[in-house]
């Protein structure tokens, strides 16, 4: 048996490159570039394609625990006389279709009247699968098949964009789902997480504007000046409050643009001051509390707009403070921090009356936000 001498080697004229360069060397240095050249998209595809497909994995998990939790919970509380597993299947799958905006005169008002026809029919479809449940066990279950609904459109969404981009062995087609995917993985899992909080009633971090709000109405006497929306009449300083929140503890955001409007147009206004939770940017602490101008609410936009025009039409100035968090926070068990916010936030909003209006003046204060586990 004979062995090879590497020593031997001349690695300077391996490498050298001259007019007489080696062979071996023009195919170490060119094959490669050749194979990049025609394979190295597909490549690409392949490693970024395992990473998304465990992305994905997760989401099909997120999307049929909470169905098995939306089914069991149903079952536990509600006891249906059915078996709720058909009906609950097609409400998860059920679709909301948005107007045209080719003519964007009247939008809002479409989107509104869609948006509000789809709570209406959830809402008694739920019903419809024990007659007897309460309004608070109704909230939770319509919060529960919101999600379970959501995390079913989103892994849709995902896995079509995904398949796509394989079937096609398109590169750049999957880039934007590699480039988005951390964000929608953080909201899935903040979804998933945000059920157990649904199921048992707690107040979530979204809920801070209802909670001091809510604490300002106590030993009040409460009247509901919306759908799922009450009111308190206050005073304050010799100026009188008109404190508005979703009606709790059930899981709701009530309609707070429909009780301005009602309250606008019967009193006199000087001022509204809207409390909301705000997503925190990256690098800021949470449960910092900020003050600013404009309506302080999320959504699709309708109640903003409402309110927005509602005050543009009286000429009435529209405050706003805001406790920041993060996505994960909105939605889950309200952290410690995030309610300590509560009395801070309540001296603020005195603060605000006294810089901004006169003894004699009216004041609208709004909590805005899911007041599930928030009483009044």
């Amino acid at each position: 048996m004979s062995l090879v001498n590497f020593t031997s080697f001349d690695f300077e004229q391996l490498f050298a490159m001259s007019d007489d360069t080696n062979p071996l060397m023009m195919l170490i240095w060119i094959l490669p570039i050749f194979f990049f050249v025609f394979y190295g998209q597909r490549i690409q595809l392949y490693v970024t394609s395992g990473e998304i497909k465990k992305g994905i994995k997760k989401l099909d998990e997120f999307r049929n625990e909470s169905r098995d939790e939306l089914i069991s919970y149903v079952n536990k509380n509600l006891k249906p006389a059915d078996d709720p597993i058909p009906k609950i299947d097609r409400f998860i799958d059920y679709f909301t279709i948005m107007p045209v905006e080719m003519d964007p005169n009247g939008i809002v008002d479409k989107v509104q009247h869609i948006v509000r026809s789809r709570e209406d029919y959830t809402r008694e479809h739920v019903r419809s699968l024990s007659p007897q449940m309460s309004d608070i066990e109704l909230s939770k279950a319509q919060t529960l098949l919101e999600i379970a609904s959501s995390l079913q459109m989103i892994y849709k969404i995902i896995n079509h964009m995904y398949l796509t981009a394989k079937k096609q062995n398109n590169y750049p087609l999957i880039l934007p789902l590699q480039m988005i995917l951390p964000f929608i993985m953080e909201q899935s899992e903040a979804m998933k997480e945000a059920i157990s909080v649904f199921k048992k009633g707690q107040p979530v971090g979204d809920g801070i504007g209802p909670m001091i709000v809510g604490k300002m109405m106590l030993e009040s006497k409460k009247e509901t000046i919306a759908f799922q929306t009450t009111l308190v009449k206050s005073e304050f300083e010799g100026r009188k409050l008109f404190l508005v929140k979703a009606e709790g503890p059930g899981s709701t955001v009530g309609r707070p643009a429909d009780g301005l409007e009602k309250i606008v147009s019967e009193n006199k206004i000087d001022a509204i001051i809207m409390i909301d939770a705000a997503l925190k940017m990256e690098g800021e602490d949470s449960a910092t509390v900020a003050r600013g101008f404009g309506a302080a609410i999320g959504g699709i936009g309708t109640e903003k707009f409402q309110i927005e025009a509602i005050a543009t039409s009286k000429n009435i100035p529209v405050f706003s403070i805001v406790v920041k968090q993060s996505v994960k926070e909105a939605i889950t068990l309200m952290t410690k921090e995030i309610a300590d916010t509560a009395d801070s936030v309540r001296e603020q909003v005195n603060e605000m009356i006294r810089e901004n209006t006169t003894q004699g003046q009216s004041i609208v204060i709004i909590g805005v936000g899911n007041t599930g586990g928030v009483p009044q």
